[in-house]
C-alpha cells in the first residue's frame, strides 16, 4: 500500500525553525505526501515552498489545548486563511466537552464553519479522543457529523494518548459517512499507519512520515 497520498507530513514542536519548515516542504514534495502540517507563523513560507506542487498547507488552530475563546479561534482562522492556508485543523474546546456543556460545542463550530466554508477550505476538528470517554466521542461525532466538517481527527499529538485503532473504528462507526476521519499522534510505523486505515482513517497526521514510506519501501524490498 502506497500510504504517501495518507499522510500530512507535520512539524509542530514549540521550537520550529523556518529552515526545518523548508525542509519539511521539500520532503513532502519529494514524497508526494497529500499536505504538510505547521504551525501559523509559516503558513505564507510553506505556501511559497510548495508553490504548484499540488500538495496542501494545513495549520493548527487553537493549539494544542482548544480552550481559548470562540473569538481567538475565530481571528487565527482568519488569519490563516489570509496567510493561504488550504486546511485548518481546528482544536475544539476539550474543556466544554468534559463540562458536558454540548450547547458551547455546537455553538463553537457553527460560528467556525460559515467563516471555513465561504472559503473554500478544508475543517479538521481535533478532538482529542485519548482523553475522552466512548460517549463523548460518539457525541462529538453526532455533532460534527451534522455540522458538516471535512474530518474528525483524533489527536493534537500533544496528550499523553494519540492515535488508537479502538477509536478510529468508534469514530467511523458513529461518524456521518460523508466526515472523513484524519488519525494523528504516536504515528511511527507503517505497521500501525496501515492497520489506522484499515480501521477508517482517509488521512494520518505524521512526523515519521518519511520513515514511514522508507519502511514500506524495505517490506516491498
Amino acid at each position: 500500500m502506497n500510504l504517501a497520498p495518507y499522510i500530512d507530513h507535520t512539524l509542530l514542536k514549540q521550537t520550529t525553525t523556518l529552515s526545518e519548515v523548508q525542509n519539511l516542504c521539500n520532503e513532502a514534495m519529494e514524497y508526494k505526501f497529500a499536505a504538510v502540517c505547521i504551525p501559523p507563523l509559516y503558513v505564507k513560507k510553506a505556501k511559497e515552498f510548495l508553490s504548484d506542487s499540488g500538495i496542501k498547507v494545513a495549520t493548527v488552530i487553537g493549539f494544542p489545548l482548544g480552550y481559548c475563546a470562540i473569538e481567538a479561534k475565530v481571528a487565527e482562522i482568519v488569519l490563516a486563511i489570509v496567510d493561504g492556508a488550504d486546511e485548518l485543523d481546528v482544536v475544539v474546546n476539550i474543556s466544554a466537552i468534559k463540562n458536558g456543556d454540548w450547547t458551547f460545542i455546537a455553538n463553537e463550530i457553527n460560528t467556525i464553519m460559515p467563516i471555513i466554508k465561504s472559503k473554500n477550505k478544508v475543517i479538521k476538528v481535533i478532538i482529542e479522543s485519548g482523553v475522552l470517554t466512548d460517549d463523548e466521542i460518539i457525541k462529538c461525532c453526532d455533532i460534527y457529523g451534522a455540522a458538516g466538517v471535512d474530518f474528525v481527527k483524533t489527536s493534537t499529538g500533544f496528550a499523553a494518548k494519540g492515535a488508537s485503532i479502538h477509536a478510529v473504528e468508534l469514530i467511523r462507526r458513529h461518524l456521518a459517512d460523508s466526515v472523513k476521519i484524519k488519525a494523528s499522534g504516536g504515528i511511527k510505523s507503517y505497521s500501525f499507519a496501515k492497520e489506522l486505515i484499515n480501521a477508517g482513517a482517509a488521512r494520518l497526521g505524521c512526523s515519521a512520515g518519511v520513515e514511514i514510506i522508507k519502511e514500506s519501501e524495505e517490506r516491498k524490498g
